[in-house]
């Protein structure tokens, strides 16, 4: 194996499993609170992620939700209200609600922070 090689598999195995671990709404209050979503270039890294969503990488995501949420740490709103222990409560509290009953809605915009004026505040 070459060394380009083994960095590549290397680098696609670690951005997989950052990515999986947004999955979890505490993984997300952590680093949220530690004031990573406050550096621009761990914002713009969360942008070049993204690439995950294309099908031929997607298929190896097991948790779904990670690519969700993926997307709304797009939103600085989103990365905001995720500072907070009570919106990463009821942020897991819905995901809990979607495993337990798959058609479970409190509502049409469950997972979009309260605050969040029109979903178009990237940053």
């Amino acid at each position: 194996m070459t060394d380009t090689h083994s960095f590549d598999k290397e680098r696609f195995e670690v951005e997989l499993e950052f990515v999986q671990c947004l999955a979890n709404p505490w993984y997300i209050n952590i680093i949220a609170q530690q004031g990573y979503f406050d550096k621009p270039e761990f914002v713009n890294y969360l942008k070049y992620l993204k690439y995950w969503q294309r099908p031929e990488y997607a298929r190896f995501i097991v948790y779904p939700h990670a690519l969700a949420f993926l997307d709304l740490l797009q939103q600085k709103t989103f990365r905001e209200e995720m500072k907070r222990v009570d919106e990463a409560t009821r942020i897991h509290e819905l995901q809990y609600h979607h495993w337990r009953w798959p058609n479970y809605q409190e509502d049409s915009t469950a997972v979009v922070p309260a605050h969040s004026t029109n979903g178009n505040d990237s940053q």
